[in-house]
């Protein structure tokens, strides 16, 4: 198995041996270790292995995977009703998309460049926390047996915990639909405005417009991001140039959220939330405090069908 190195910055040359020190043990200490991985996440680039290190113990079932019980119970719930659903959602995102495609080519000047490059900027950067925070409620909160909600929104978080790989055989419908539901209110949004205004105002909201459409763009596209990192085989030469120099969510990046019990390491968009977060404890900061109120324990739906292996 290919070595999986942690991504944390360099020290500066200048820092004192005490700082290097205090760096060391907080600041730049890796988020999971090597060994936290091999133990306690899916061997997901070996199709034949569940686990890279052998259990001191006989396990009573495959811990991950398509063989897990509780995988394929939460895989049968996935409806005729919620694929029309993602159909249609997806079927309008891709309009409203094309149509804001033109209208914002239509209305681009070059001297508001600087500005719509920034914005374009971060909308992305609003995109990896979006998702990092949808990821973050749905991983650690609720149960699929809400109403509405359990059975279509929360349980493929919940199988894909315990069959990682699922994404991978999911097709681009299934893996978008609800990602692409999300942009739709916006999209159709900016069409009405670039419809309606006059051209002065269409002008003063087009650096706002094009936050909002990479915005947009960019959690639609998570999921699609998110099923690349669990690809380990035929994906495309861009696709890998784009993990690889961080552009998008990488694939050893991304593994250490999969680690259990999956408590860090939420944003799947490009990640690049992630490091800081993880440092300022955002995460389990929220969880304290959650916790703390209400009494419910972070987690607890995921781990119980995670614990369904027979």
């Amino acid at each position: 198995m290919r070595t999986l190195l942690m991504e944390i910055p360099r020290l500066p040359l200048s820092c004192s041996p005490k700082v290097k020190q205090v760096l060391d043990c907080a600041l730049l200490a890796p988020v999971k270790t090597e060994r936290q991985i091999w133990e306690n996440s899916m061997l997901e680039d070996d199709p034949n292995a569940n686990c890279s290190v052998v259990p001191e113990k006989k396990e009573s079932g495959p811990r991950w995977g398509p063989e897990h019980r509780g995988a394929q119970e939460l895989a049968n719930l996935y409806s005729r009703g919620k694929r029309i659903q993602e159909c249609i959602c997806v079927a309008v995102c891709l309009t409203l998309m094309a149509v804001n495609s033109v209208f914002i080519l239509a209305h681009i000047k070059i001297e508001k460049l600087s500005s719509i490059v920034a914005a374009a900027f971060f909308g992305i950067l609003t995109a990896d926390f979006c998702s990092g925070f949808v990821h973050w409620a749905a991983d650690t909160w609720g149960s699929v047996e809400l109403p509405i909600i359990g059975k279509n929104f929360l349980r493929p978080f919940r199988e894909h915990h315990i069959d990682p790989t699922s994404i991978t055989r999911h097709d681009f419908i299934e893996t978008n639909g609800d990602n692409f539901m999300v942009t739709i209110p916006f999209l159709g949004r900016m069409v009405w405005d670039f419809l309606t205004l006059p051209e002065d105002d269409v002008q003063k909201k087009f650096a706002w417009n094009c936050y909002v459409f990479l915005l947009a763009i960019f959690v639609a596209m998570t999921n699609q991001i998110h099923k690349w990192s669990h690809t380990y085989f035929s994906l495309p030469l861009w696709v890998v140039f784009l993990q690889d120099w961080h552009i998008i969510l990488p694939r050893r990046h991304h593994r250490i959220h999969h680690v259990a019990p999956h408590e860090t390491y939420f944003c799947i968009t490009t990640g690049w939330l992630n490091w800081p977060m993880e440092k300022l404890r955002f995460w389990s900061a929220l969880e304290y405090l959650i916790e703390l109120t209400t009494g419910y324990k972070p987690r607890a739906d995921d781990l119980k069908w995670a614990e369904k292996r027979n």
